[in-house]
């Protein structure tokens, strides 16, 4: 085979790829796919192939594995690490084991770290390495978080984290770097637009590559680690037990208002996904707001439990399906289902709304809330604004301060989300900022703070 395509499967959201390999013999091997198989049976189909093997590089934390989903429905056969102890039908690899795939050849790298099962795949055409998919073990720019398995073990598993990049650094400079997370993962990948790389780009660019002392690399990685949703706390097991397998796809039953009504009084949560202007102007008290973009699911996993059912109001333009994926994929199977004809349904049955005041960035007047990640407020806040991160606010709204309150991010998403939390905890004479410090800097000529 003389050139291998390799079709890198990008979830914006939650910043990861997943990888189509096509085989050159009508089949093809899907790499780290979510249970949301859409892209990769689409990629698929556009090219006439079946999906005959699914890799797995770790037990994922930040989304489903679609691999058992695939052997089930598909007969496809799931290559994974044999001390992940997987509890479905696989083929359990360790160091070093290879797999025929057709010409191709596909060799196991024990390369722990991001987690104590991680491998890395070599894809090999002959003797020729083509490519290594390197899952939560070097990424481009950086080197996945060590402290998902527990913190007893972080400082352990980045030691080993160091090691796994040694390894990968001594394999040929044109090897292709095809890493799970990119940027945007809250696994740890910095900003940045490029995805893949190359072993050399790597060893010539990657901060974390370059540290030659173990002690160094420990620190500057322990050291750049952010919060992370507390969802990846429960799907790296669910993924070792094997997600239950969909005999449909997800969808959202229509519930009218009165069945609503019920069921949040029996401990159902709503969550509204319209803009943060329609949200604004009219929503059902209680309601946590999330608006449907990309980043949805993460901020789903963040702020929404996971132990009650949900009920979603949208707007009549929003994709249902897509809101039912977007949960599906991170393990909220606990769908309600949608308000029937969303807040308008709501009112015209007679049951109350409430609304959030939004403000320009020349109308901030009083306490400001920052809500945004810890690096994001360093780097440039309000004067004598208040810092407290939007995953933290469901546990610790009563430390935020009395009324009036201005609540702000970086565009107003986020802020919104806290706004509806402290509505939820009592706070009223809440206000949201539609912008950023930028923004306000502009607007009022002032400058931006810096640090914490």
């Amino acid at each position: 085979m003389n050139t291998v395509e390799v079709v890198p499967l990008v979830d914006e959201g939650l910043g990861n790829s997943a990888y189509l390999v096509d085989l050159g013999d009508g089949r093809a091997m899907v790499v780290d796919v979510s249970l949301d198989l859409r892209a990769s049976s689409a990629a698929a189909r556009r090219r006439g192939l079946t999906v005959a093997f699914a890799a797995d590089t770790h037990l994922h934390a930040d989304f489903l594995s679609g691999a058992r989903q695939l052997s089930a429905t598909e007969g496809t056969r799931v290559l994974a690490s044999a001390a992940g102890h997987r509890e479905f039908t696989h083929s359990g690899l360790r160091d070093g084991d290879e797999v025929d795939l057709g010409g191709l050849r596909l060799r196991a790298l024990g390369t722990p770290g991001h987690t104590q099962e991680h491998l890395s795949f070599l894809l090999l055409d002959g003797d020729r390495p083509v490519g290594v998919f390197t899952g939560g073990s070097l990424l481009v720019g950086s080197a996945a978080r060590t402290d998902l398995v527990s913190p007893e073990q972080t400082e352990a598993l980045a030691r080993a984290q160091y090691a796994s990049l040694r390894r990968l650094a001594e394999l040929p400079d044109d090897v292709a770097v095809w890493p799970t997370h990119g940027a945007g993962s809250f696994c740890s990948a910095p900003p940045g637009t490029e995805r893949v790389s190359t072993i050399g780009r790597e060893k010539s660019t990657n901060p974390l590559l370059q540290r030659e002392d173990e002690d160094g690399f420990v620190a500057a990685l322990l050291g750049s680690l952010g919060t992370y949703p507390p969802y990846f706390r429960r799907l790296g097991e669910i993924n070792r037990r094997g997600p239950a397998v969909l005999n449909e796809d997800p969808a959202l039953a229509g519930l009218d208002a009165a069945t609503v009504r019920a069921m949040l009084a029996e401990g159902a949560r709503l969550v509204d996904v319209r803009p943060v202007t329609e949200f604004a102007g009219a929503h059902v008290p209680g309601a946590l707001s999330i608006p449907l973009r990309p980043v949805f699911a993460s901020w789903l996993g963040w702020l929404a439990p996971h132990d009650r059912p949900l009920i979603i109001v949208r707007g009549s333009g929003q994709d249902r399906a897509e809101i039912a994926w977007q949960a599906t994929k991170i393990g909220y199977t606990d769908l309600a289902g949608e308000l029937t004809g969303g807040i308008d349904a709501w009112t015209a049955a007679g049951h109350p709304t409430t609304s959030t005041r939004l403000v320009g960035p020349d109308q901030v007047d009083g306490r400001v809330l920052d809500i945004r990640q810890t690096p994001e407020f360093a780097a440039g806040h309000l004067p004598a604004a208040l810092h407290l991160e939007l995953g933290d606010l469901p546990d610790r709204a009563d430390e935020v301060p009395g009324e009036p309150l201005v609540v702000m991010c970086g565009h107003g998403e986020r802020a919104m989300g806290a706004a509806s939390l402290l509505e939820q905890a009592g706070h009223r004479d809440l206000a949201v900022l539609t912008g950023g410090p930028e923004d306000w800097a502009t607007a009022t000529g002032r400058n931006l703070e810096t640090g914490q």
